[in-house]
Formats: C-alpha cells, structure tokens, sequence
C-alpha cells in the first residue's frame, strides 16, 4: 500500500482479513506453486504488505532457506510478523527502490502486486536485478485493468458516486500497471533476459459480501478521506457497496472473477 496516515491502526487489519481471501489469497498461492518443489538458498520478497505471499513462500520453500520479507510501511509488517511469529523469515522495512541488500544477495526476488506503488517502477526493477544472483529469477505480478476485476471496478463506483467533486484515487493506482509493452521495456532495460508474461484469471471468494465492502471501504487508504468527509458516511457507503456487489457477486460467499499478469524473468 502506498504511504498514507490511514494506514495506521485497524486498516491494516482490515486490508488483510477482509480483501485478503478475495483478492490475493488465490495469487498468493499461484506464486508458491511455481516454485513449489524448487530449491533455492536465499530469497527476498518485496512489498510483502500483511503476508500472504511470504507464508506461502514459507511454506514450499526448503526449512534452511533464508527468507527475507520486506515492505516500506512498518504497520503493514507488523501485522504480518504478528500472524507468523514462529516462523524462520527475517522481516526488514525496505525501500523497493534503495535497497540496503549487496549485490547478488538472492537466488529468488519475489514481488506480489507491489511494484504499482512504487514511484520508480525502472529503478525497483533494477534494484531487484542487482541483489539477483547471475541465474536468479524475478517473479512478480501486477493487475490486469480495473474493469476486468469486476467486484472492485463496482465497489470502486459506488465509493466515487459519494465524491462527486473530487472522487478518491486510491483504487486507480492498484489497476495502472497492465501495459504489457511498458513491463518489458522496464525489465529488459534492467539487464533480465527471458522474460515470461502470463495472464492469470482466478476467482476471488469472500465468506460474505458484507466482509468484501469493509475492505473495501475500511482497508485502505479511501477511509481516511471518509472519515475527513464525515465519519458516518463510513456506514452509509460501506452497505451502498454492500448491496450493491451483493447483488451482482452473491452474499453469501461472494465470488468475483480477477485477472492478473504474472511475470517471470532471469538475470
């Protein structure tokens, strides 16, 4: 998530418990699988926000790999290092763009949708190629366009239906890394060779439609200008969206078709 004081306190929680199942459980675990069964001796996540790509990683990695997860924003970190407090991972605050790593530190660098935020997506790049041993593998992932994540492209409208001057931005950022042309400029500029590009759909499922509106109205930054707005409008646009996607994607559970790229290059 990008740096912002609505960041603190209950977002983060609710960032991962209400759109964690839906929208990065199911690529979390398509991340494990493709390094499932692969050895690797020292392997560094990006952007790791609440964790559920690291305990995944955890997971298939062999028990002496060296994990390292990172993210820029400390509470996110926390709520992650908090839900896996016995596992052998090493948790850094880290700037994707400066890292504090030597060069050809890491067999694996993993990135699960984070590079959207990152101001300087060529220079995160080139910081990953860096810390990448000759050989190394980059694999990251990044959204497909909002329209073709139906249940946030419609959660997104009713919330910017309640700002009519100045809609929130949040949900745009998220979705802006789809140009499939500009990823590998960015990547081959960076010196990786053997670029793989994947479109990966998934069904995204949240046990109700009422835990998919409080993500996506109480997990993110978007609350914090609700609240600047009027505190009570928190309700009146979380049910809004509620009802709304309840009707489209179903109540109980809530299924919602996503898209994303996947993307796998070598140094």
């Amino acid at each position: 998530m990008p740096p912002n004081t609505a960041t603190a306190g209950s977002v983060p929680e609710n960032y991962d418990r209400y759109l964690g199942p839906l929208l990065f459980e199911p690529y979390a675990e398509d991340i494990a699988n493709k390094i499932r069964g692969k050895k690797y001796k020292n392997v560094l996540e990006l952007a790791c926000g609440t964790g559920r790509v690291t305990r995944h990683l955890r997971r298939v990695l062999p028990p002496d790999t060296k994990l390292v997860a990172t993210d820029s924003h400390a509470d996110m970190l926390k709520v992650a290092s908090e839900s896996m407090p016995n596992e052998n991972i090493n948790w850094q605050t880290a700037d994707a763009q400066e890292l504090m790593f030597a060069d050809e530190s890491f067999d694996l660098v993993i990135c699960q949708f984070g590079l959207m935020f990152v101001t300087d997506k060529m220079k995160a790049m080139s910081e990953a190629f860096r810390v990448l041993k000759r050989g190394g593998i980059f694999i990251f992932n990044t959204w497909d366009k909002i329209e073709n994540n139906e249940v946030i492209y419609l959660g997104n409208q009713i919330i910017c239906s309640y700002f009519p001057e100045k809609p929130p931005s949040f949900y745009r950022v998220p979705f802006s890394l789809c140009q499939l042309d500009q990823l590998e400029t960015w990547l081959v500029a960076a010196g990786f060779r053997n670029i793989k590009v994947e479109g990966v759909e998934k069904e995204g499922t949240s046990p109700s439609a009422k835990e998919a509106a409080i993500g996506m109205v109480e997990g993110n930054p978007i609350y914090g200008l609700i609240i600047e707005k009027d505190p009570k409008l928190v309700v009146v646009i979380r049910t809004a969206v509620e009802q709304k996607i309840a009707a489209a994607f179903g109540s109980h559970p809530l299924k919602s078709p996503l898209k994303a790229w996947v993307v796998e290059a070598t140094k």
